[in-house]
């Protein structure tokens, strides 16, 4: 449990926060902090020149600090906690110093490239005590809250197989040189950059998955690090997950779960970053489809909230530690299989290493 600092705020302040990286996803997680009553942003850390003298003029950043450190950075007092949204190589020694100056963390998406680090990571924040948060938003949609309440319901019988696709091109836009678009620092690119998502989405229904198949191309770009990517998820028991990532077509999304008594399929309208609702069918042994419309939810905000929440202990944070490891270690397995072209078991999601 998270115990409150002895000169914490009161639970009804908003929790301060701190920034670390304002590219593009740094600059859109501040555009939702300013949206919101409870996190307030008092500080950036930006290594890059550029990029600071570009943030002086930027609205969003008024009356908050911009440094160059990140020591200096995690000695200012006053900050809670820090929002990391940084190359994924960088995250597990980020949360582990932010977690020993006493700062709760969250991290964006994935949270470490193998599982040792995320073990690591997790190790820290809990030795300190700190909430750790992830930026895997799509479980805060409302339909896919409460099609998991009707999968534990057992509505849809047994649950057979996902199907799921998170694809797009917005990497075009990106300069040659960004970190997305390099081997080291985001390998196997569809997975780390929209196909991690779906994998998050397949543990959250099924629990940790116990091997994987996948296949990696470079198609439609000269991404280095690819950009068509197939892959399998294998169960315990029998269940599947079928996913697709691509970055090198328009944007598509969905999520469909089949079950012996039905299934259900959400589309997305538009990419999450400017969501404009989803499509819903729902099918049911012996009845006609039905269709429904859901109209469109910040996501990221709802996440960002719901860490907030954890810190002022209103409610615990609704990723466990354990699913944030069994989706590092199917990304783990992911990329191992990518490489050799083999199945490959996916290591069990345990807090410590095995002996």
């Amino acid at each position: 449990m998270i115990q409150p600092d002895a000169n914490s705020a009161s639970s009804r302040s908003p929790v301060t926060v701190g920034l670390v990286g304002y590219g593009w996803w740094g600059k859109t997680i501040a555009r939702q902090i300013s949206q919101s009553d409870r996190l307030t942003l008092m500080a950036v850390v930006e290594v890059s020149a550029e990029l600071r003298r570009e943030m002086a003029s930027d609205p969003l950043l008024a009356g908050v600090q911009v440094l160059a450190d990140m020591d200096a950075f995690l000695a200012l007092g006053g900050m809670e906690a820090v929002i990391l949204c940084t190359p994924h190589q960088q995250h597990a020694d980020q949360i582990v110093a932010a977690a020993a100056a006493g700062k709760h963390v969250f991290c964006e998406k994935p949270l470490c490239l193998t599982l040792e680090d995320a073990r690591r990571a997790i190790r820290s924040c809990e030795r300190h005590q700190r909430v750790l948060g992830i930026g895997h938003e799509r479980r805060f949609e409302p339909t896919v809250i409460a099609l998991r309440q009707e999968i534990e319901a057992g509505v849809y019988g047994t649950i057979l197989q996902i199907e799921a696709n998170f694809s797009q091109d917005k990497f075009f836009a990106l300069p040659k040189d960004n970190w997305r678009l390099s081997n080291q620092h985001a390998p196997v690119g569809p997975l780390t950059a929209t196909g991690i998502h779906l994998v998050d989405l397949a543990i959250a229904i099924l629990g940790p998955s116990e091997a994987v198949w996948a296949r990696l191309a470079t198609r439609g770009s000269d991404f280095e690090n690819g950009d068509t990517l197939g892959l399998m998820l294998a169960f315990p028991g029998g269940a599947n997950a079928l996913i697709s990532a691509i970055l090198a077509t328009p944007f598509e999304g969905r999520l469909a779960v089949y079950g012996s008594q039905g299934w259900f399929e959400i589309r997305d309208r538009t990419h999450p970053e400017q969501p404009t609702g989803w499509d819903i069918c729902r099918v049911m042994r012996g009845q006609a489809p039905v269709r429904s419309f859901a109209p469109p939810h910040p996501t990221v905000l709802a996440n960002l909230e719901a860490f907030a929440a954890a810190i002022r202990q209103e409610r615990p944070y609704p990723v466990s530690h354990r699913e944030m490891l069994a989706n590092v270690a199917a990304l783990e397995a992911i990329m191992t299989s990518v490489a050799s072209g083999q199945i490959v078991p996916v290591a069990a999601p345990d807090l410590q290493a095995p002996a």
